[in-house]
């Protein structure tokens, strides 16, 4: 079997229309939905970009492979999904954004990495790898086409598409790239990219041709893996052409819970947080209600050009007759607050709008059209993916965290999980002005919030009677509070990394 996986970046999993969005149309990434399974209850195992996406890969939590928060590289050395399949006879290929590696300039000049913007904007590569010196295989992918950043401001391998497609728009780009702080770290940025140029484009074109050499035979009669990876709906938000007044700001899903932010400042944890200066960059931004309500419409006319081109893939799959025998994923890594509590984008905080991500899940002759409520993580992708693909345990990865989930693809009300972590490392700075550690204890009913800084306090929110999580019970329901930090504890010292093995029995 085939695997095709599509993933957006920040996009909240209530962010489709299959998913009760009332506003927003996403009809074609709706159609996995009518052959398989939407999953509501699927969390990420770390809110922060470059983490979970490495926890969907390697199957690990993030404090096992090392990716904590953003800005530390996955190491080369730990074993991936992609890595698995192309040595059992997959041919692997990635389009589009994969952030297992920075993009920020680093601390010091000597660290390397294959997605820093900056060297891709350079005319001299020198010894940095990028461009002519980028290594392939990358993580596992054969093949690599890769979008580094977000919205109207990316580059890597799409630069030299773009410099086919539409040169007069390079010199705009590259002064975007030259204030890169203050456009990256902002809501919005318009730099009139036509719809033909946009990064969804990209990644919908280099996807299709990918797929139309598959079906030609470039690769002999090896089965693929892809990995079809959007930057969007991430900000800054600017969708191109007609998807930019696509949706009113007026007539968007406004959240109710908007006007907790003076709350907000009085807890104990937010407060502080909202307080400090890395916070007005880029992070839990606190957002005017047109601000709030424009950023809402953007991101739903982004979503709009990924639902698209989603459309365009999944009909190249059904026209080069791989449709049967294709398993289809989608998902996102993390979600965005939108408006909640008077913020928009995210940052460390104790609100499930940016633990839980969408999931919909498609394979041939196993899945139907169906709803599961069972937890599932972000971790849970790799093991699950090989164990589809009868890759037997010898050859999967040592030590993974995740759980198998085909019996919840084969029977939905199948539950594996009573609770799930969630980890969340943030540290802006080497040492600061942000040093934090967070950690989420999600069941059924309740979820609980810790902060390493912050003894004696935490969130814990009713999950089924108060959606809004405006009615912090960490006070008044205290046998709760310690029955929900023993399981914090017990599955904290059960992720805990049983590496280096031991080498002799005394």
């Amino acid at each position: 079997m085939n695997v095709l996986f599509i993933m957006t970046d920040q996009q909240r999993a209530d962010h489709l229309s299959c998913a009760g969005n009332l506003v927003l149309k996403t009809p074609n990434i709706d159609s996995i939905a009518k052959d398989g399974i939407r999953f509501t209850n699927a969390f990420c195992a770390n809110p922060m970009c470059m983490p979970n996406r490495a926890s969907m890969v390697t199957g690990l939590y993030p404090m096992v492979h090392g990716v904590r928060s953003n800005g530390i590289n996955l190491s080369t050395e730990i074993p991936t999904l992609a890595k698995v399949l192309k040595k059992r006879g997959y041919h692997t290929a990635a389009v589009g954004k994969m952030h297992y590696q920075y993009f920020l300039p680093p601390y010091k000049k000597k660290d390397k990495s294959t997605e820093n913007a900056g060297d891709w904007f350079t005319k001299e590569t020198g010894n940095n790898p990028v461009k002519e010196n980028f290594p392939i295989p990358y993580y596992g992918f054969e093949e690599m086409e890769i979008v580094i950043a977000h919205g109207q401001m990316c580059c890597g391998h799409y630069l030299d598409w773009l410099k086919e497609k539409g040169p007069e728009y390079l010199p705009t780009l590259e002064k975007v790239y030259q204030k890169f702080f203050d456009n990256f770290f902002g809501a919005f940025l318009d730099i009139n990219l036509p719809e033909r140029l946009y990064n969804s484009t990209y990644v919908k074109e280099r996807s299709i041709s990918f797929l139309e050499r598959c079906a030609n035979g470039d690769y002999g009669s090896k089965p693929f893996y892809l990995h079809c990876s959007f930057p969007d709906p991430h900000h800054p938000v600017g969708p191109p052409g007609e998807y930019k007044n696509m949706y009113k700001p007026d007539k968007i899903n406004f959240p109710s819970n908007f006007n907790d932010l003076e709350n907000l400042h009085k807890n104990e944890y937010m407060g502080p947080m909202l307080k400090a200066w890395a916070m007005k960059g880029g992070m839990l931004l606190e957002a005017t209600e047109e601000e709030a309500r424009n950023f809402i419409a953007e991101t739903y006319g982004s979503l709009a050009t990924v639902d698209d081109a989603v459309g365009e893939i999944l009909t190249t799959l059904d026209k080069l007759s791989l449709a049967d025998n294709t398993m289809v994923i989608y998902t996102s890594d993390h979600g965005d607050l939108m408006g909640e509590h008077g913020l928009i984008e995210k940052g460390p905080c104790p609100y499930e709008c940016l633990l839980r991500v969408p999931l919909l899940w498609k394979v041939p002759g196993m899945t139907k059209s169906s709803v599961s409520e069972s937890i599932v993580s972000s971790m849970d992708f790799t093991p699950t993916i090989l164990n589809l693909l009868n890759i037997k345990e010898r050859h999967q990865p040592p030590d993974m965290q995740g759980f198998d989930i085909t019996p919840i693809l084969e029977n939905t009300n199948k539950k594996l999980r009573d609770y799930f972590l969630i980890e969340e490392d943030e540290e802006v700075g080497p040492y600061g002005p942000i040093y934090t550690r967070v950690r989420h204890l999600i069941t059924d009913t309740y979820k609980l919030t810790v902060y390493a800084e912050l003894p004696g306090y935490g969130d814990l929110f009713d999950r089924k009677n108060d959606p809004e999580e405006l009615n912090n019970l960490w006070y008044d329901e205290k046998e709760l509070r310690c029955e929900m930090l023993d399981k914090m504890l017990h599955e904290s010292l059960i992720m805990q990394s049983r590496y280096p093995k031991r080498a002799s029995p005394t």
